[in-house]
């Protein structure tokens, strides 16, 4: 029977489908910190309070890059070329979610805008690694080789999603509501698209790999536009709301160093 833990333990178990996994999520990762690492250098001088927090939102995600890199290395793997249709950061990109590269390359100062833009596109991803993670946590906590790595990221992104909650409140009360509001909804309507088509690339190119059936592929498949369906129907809202995170600044340390993999 098809399972969430099933189909992520055939991914684990094969080397080159466990690589192009770590590749991916490497990329992603390490695309997060530089984006983050631009932003904190270019916020505008009435938020120079909240550089430090999105500091330490990029080190995180650059330290999710390399556990993921060292995840490959203790299994004698080297990372591989990311296919563009499975780059979930630069699909969003293109579809105008979050700030623009052009922009982040240039040294000239964010607005408010920009921030508010940041923290709500932010938010809706976090969502999305937020779940993804716990999904990871539920089966593999206990994993040998993955288990203090999907631990430690999985409790980072919870951080995220929770800063993210804060900061965006803040900016609300400060007069920012419809735009938050507005920017959520744009954003979370095109993550779920860019999440389905992801999710499809990245299932075609493990089937390949692992040599699945007609069949099970097209079960996959279906379920992936399901997902979709209930997401684009309802599911969106999730991403949208906001309300005090039960904990308080998530990112107000310092980040905490990778763990070492033997």
């Amino acid at each position: 029977m098809l399972s969430a833990k099933s189909l992520f333990q055939e991914i684990l178990d094969h080397d080159e489908s466990f690589r192009l996994f770590c590749s991916i999520a490497a990329s992603g990762e390490s695309q997060g910190g530089w984006e983050n690492a631009r932003i904190a250098a270019l916020v505008p001088p009435s938020e120079r309070a909240l550089a430090p927090k999105i500091t330490r939102h990029g080190a995180d995600e650059d330290k999710h890059g390399r556990i993921f890199n060292a995840l490959m290395k203790k299994r004698g793997l080297a990372p591989v070329p990311v296919p563009p249709e499975t780059d979930y950061t630069m699909l969003l990109e293109k579809h105008g979610i979050g700030l623009p590269h052009d922009k982040l390359n240039k040294d000239e100062p964010l607005t408010v805008h920009d921030i508010v833009t940041y923290l709500a596109h932010s938010r809706v991803t976090e969502q999305r690694a937020s779940e993804q993670m716990e999904l990871l946590r539920k089966h593999f906590a206990d994993h040998p080789d993955l288990g203090r790595a999907v631990r430690m990221i999985s409790a980072d992104e919870d951080n995220h999603l929770a800063y993210c909650h804060e900061e965006l409140l803040r900016f609300a009360h400060a007069g920012h509501g419809r735009t938050i509001q507005r920017t959520l909804r744009e954003c979370a309507l095109a993550e779920i698209r860019v999440y389905r088509d992801v999710s499809l690339a990245v299932m075609a190119h493990m089937g390949r790999i692992l040599g699945w059936s007609r069949a099970k592929a097209a079960v996959l498949a279906a379920g992936i536009h399901a997902v979709y369906a209930y997401e684009r129907a309802a599911g969106w809202r999730r991403m949208v709301s906001l309300k005090p995170p039960e904990h308080r600044d998530a990112l107000g340390g310092p980040a905490t160093s990778a763990p070492e993999f033997a």
